[in-house]
């Protein structure tokens, strides 16, 4: 087997692809009014001065497998090539004073080839009697770049109707080439050695490019000394364009474009342009850079300021302009040259209104004073997503939980805002908390269900470039946020704020549950295994509680369902799962709803509570939430138990609790539409109760020791909707044999566990 080596100049070949575009005005440097005749409403002949952009892009990729002719082996080949050419054009005055201009290219260009050929062929080196695969991979690069200053040809030529034509040209600059190019093989029944090849940066030259408009653009005749537009042609894969914004006869001093950028994320002052069409995310900073041009021979001195304007809005178009910041930015534009004035400004809650309302576009406008007096104003839009939602399930769940939320936030800003539901894709990060209700599968810790929501919210942000992000969190997902924050996330970004802004939990057992204490116990008699409701404890959760105190700025929010009176034997408000007291803890945001533990995820929660705390406009608190002093143990302890291994697993939380007073326990298999009895024993006592865990399609009835219906929790109620369901008969019992009847509803098999204590 062998592999043909490919010669580098193969890049060059490439390279001339790209040849100059000759046009009728390339012969002329210098451009000129070419109007046949003037619209009659203007009377003026000076100059076209401002910004014109060419930009030339093409995209080629090849990726294909061949079989070989042997029908042992194929070659598979991947190629992509990219091109890239970029021209800022600024028009002036022309030298000569006679209505003409003279315009200067800025010009940056890039173009990349690689290409990798990966061979396979079976051989066999003893004549036959054994096969193997022999293979050897080509990969070749080749790039070849170049930035300049130089003179380019311009031309503007208006007709008797108003419309009008823009031209462009650029010269040929000077660049460089380089590449490189690797040979290597495996499995031949002899050695062969791979080869590589560099070629150092070589001068070459970068063809020059040009472009006119159509004619189809027409004079303002109310404004027929401003002309803007913008035209784009395609052709076999390549992509041309030209844009302008010119006037004649204005002030010497023109505010010509105005950039934003952001930083890639996580690479801290990596600048990137974004475009309109594309956008920042609420709370980067963005950096906004106006270019001023002095289109005369004389040196001038001027003053910018940014401001945010709603002209143009349909709701708030009346609105005064307000500034971004209160500086104003001094600049020095040299004579016949632009220069650029750059504001860093904080975008924190501009995706929405003070009043909650979306903002679907920011206006920003620059201003140029010179001497105090205003003499151009530009705007620009930017938009401005909220951050990225992060949605972290809890006990017995998965991603699907928030399937609908996407168009929750679609319908609530717009497709900008996204969710990002832990595990939608698991490549990225994912949680174990148990699978399907009462499931017995292992599960993950909490500290490990923390590291998945860690790749998750990494994947978040590089995915939106994204420096900050929002978390809600449905029950154990709380515990899992908070353990991420305390012991996982940096105490602080670059711009001092912690990556994620808030915390919002629904129905988070933060103190435990004492119906998981119970049911525990339960399942440890039935012979059964089940992590995710050993974690919900009370001292289990008390032990994470005094290690996970540190918030480092989260803003934490808090939602309780305020249902159900009762929960196992305890009076006390709660959603079927999580009591009142448990889901509020210490957060002193918090509120209460009248939905159990399964719905705190639905769409009246999420417009009454969730929200509200999302959408902040500009004029909110956006800076870390204050430290306060944290609940539980103290610094020394809480490093004692780290010395313990209790900051890198959650299973050092488990300090040992006693187990309840659990005397009898007993799971019952129901067929479809299936009713079963089964004894219970019951010792005499003031009252009695018993705890149930089972599907909301199964109803539950108990019968005292002479017959009667003494208390039910039907199927399809709310309380059957809970995952810890409880009968409780408040009054003395005697001892004796009572009965507890299950009735399945569905038309599916089912499983109901029932437990009693002392």
């Amino acid at each position: 087997m062998y592999m043909r080596s490919r010669r580098l100049s193969a890049f060059l070949v490439i390279a001339s692809i790209f040849g100059s575009q000759t046009a009728l005005f390339a012969q002329t440097r210098k451009g000129s009014v070419a109007a046949n005749k003037a619209p009659s409403a203007t009377k003026c002949t000076g100059a076209w001065t401002g910004l014109v952009t060419y930009t030339r892009t093409q995209s080629m990729t090849d990726n294909k497998k061949v079989e070989r002719v042997s029908g042992r082996g194929y070659d598979t080949r991947k190629w992509e090539m990219k091109y890239d050419y970029r021209a800022r054009v600024s028009v002036v005055d022309g030298v000569e004073g006679n209505g003409s201009s003279d315009a200067k290219a800025t010009v940056r260009h890039f173009m990349s080839s690689d290409e990798t050929v990966d061979a396979v062929e079976l051989n066999s080196c003893d004549r036959g009697k054994t096969w193997k695969e022999m293979s050897g991979t080509s990969t070749s690069m080749s790039r070849v770049s170049g930035s300049e200053k130089t003179d380019a040809s311009f031309t503007v030529g208006v007709n008797d109707d108003g419309s009008y034509t823009v031209s462009v040209a650029i010269p040929q600059i000077k660049g460089k080439a380089e590449g490189s190019q690797s040979t290597t093989f495996s499995g031949q029944c002899t050695k062969k050695e791979g080869k590589s090849f560099t070629m150092p940066p070589t001068e070459t030259s970068i063809d020059g490019n040009s472009l006119s408009s159509t004619g189809a653009h027409k004079v303002d005749p109310k404004n027929p000394n401003k002309i803007s537009g913008s035209f784009t042609q395609t052709f076999q894969n390549v992509t041309e364009t030209i844009d302008w914004n010119l006037q004649r006869c204005g002030g010497e001093l023109r505010l010509v474009d105005i950039k934003f950028e952001d930083m890639k994320f996580p690479d801290w002052n990596a600048w990137r342009e974004v475009s309109e069409q594309e956008s920042t995310v609420d709370g980067n900073l963005v950096k906004i850079t106006a270019t001023v041009l002095n289109t005369s021979p004389q040196e001038k001195y001027a003053d910018v300021r940014f401001k945010e304007t709603y002209k143009g809005d349909k709701w708030d178009g009346a609105r005064p302009d307000a500034p971004l910041d209160d500086n104003v930015i001094s600049v020095k534009a040299p004579p016949r040259e632009e220069t650029q004035v750059e504001f860093v400004w904080d975008s924190s809650g501009y995706a929405w209104f003070d009043d909650g309302r979306p903002r679907l576009v920011q206006r920003v406008k620059a201003e140029l004073e010179e001497k105090g007096k205003k003499v151009d104003e530009l705007t620009e839009n930017l938009r401005v997503a909220p951050k990225p939602l992060v949605l972290v399930h809890g006990l017995w769940s998965n991603w699907q939980a928030w399937e609908t939320w996407q168009n929750i936030l679609t319908t609530s800003h717009s497709y900008d805002w996204k969710a990002f539901p832990v595990g939608e894709k698991p490549e990225h990060g994912r949680m174990n908390t148990g699978g399907s209700f009462m499931s017995t599968d292992p599960t993950n810790s909490i500290g490990d269900n923390a590291r998945g929501l860690e790749k998750y919210i990494d994947y978040a942000q590089k995915d939106r470039n994204a420096w900050h992000v929002d978390l809600v969190a449905h029950s154990m997902g709380g515990l899992i946020s908070r353990y991420y924050i305390s012991q996982i996330m940096p105490p602080g970004g670059h711009d001092g704020r912690p990556p994620v802004s808030r915390l919002i939990m629904l129905g988070t057992p933060n103190l435990g549950s004492p119906c998981a204490d119970y049911m525990n116990t339960a399942f440890e008699m039935l012979g059964k295994n089940v992590e995710a409701v050993r974690q919900l404890q009370t001292e289990y959760v008390s032990g994470f509680n005094r290690i996970n105190t540190q918030r480092k700025g989260v803003r934490f929010s808090a939602l309780a369902g305020e249902v159900l009176p009762t929960i196992c034997y305890a009076n006390e408000w709660n959603d079927g799962v999580v009591t009142v007291p448990s889901a509020i803890w210490n957060v002193a945001d918090n509120a209460r709803s009248k939905h159990v533990h399964t719905e705190l995820t639905g769409t009246a929660d999420f417009s009454s509570f969730v929200k509200p705390r999302l959408a902040i406009g500009p004029k909110g608190n956006h800076n870390p939430d204050a430290p306060t002093l944290p609940t539980g143990m103290a610094d020394a302890d809480a490093r004692s138990l780290r010395s313990y291994g209790a900051a890198d697993s959650t299973d050092a939380f488990a300090l040992a609790p006693p187990p309840p007073a659990v005397s009898w326990a007993k799971e019952a298999k129901l067929a479809a539409k299936q009713s079963v009895e089964i004894e219970v024993p019951v010792t005499a006592g003031q009252n009695f109760g018993v705890v149930f865990m089972a599907p909301s399609d199964v109803s539950i009835t108990l019968i005292d020791n002479i017959g009667r219906v003494v208390g039910t929790n039907a199927a399809g109620s709310p309380e059957s909707r809970s995952w810890f369901r409880s009968i409780f008969v408040n009054d003395p019992v005697k001892a004796g044999t009572w009965k507890i009847r299950f009735e399945n509803t569905s038309d599916r098999e089912l499983s109901a566990i029932a437990a009693t204590g002392r």
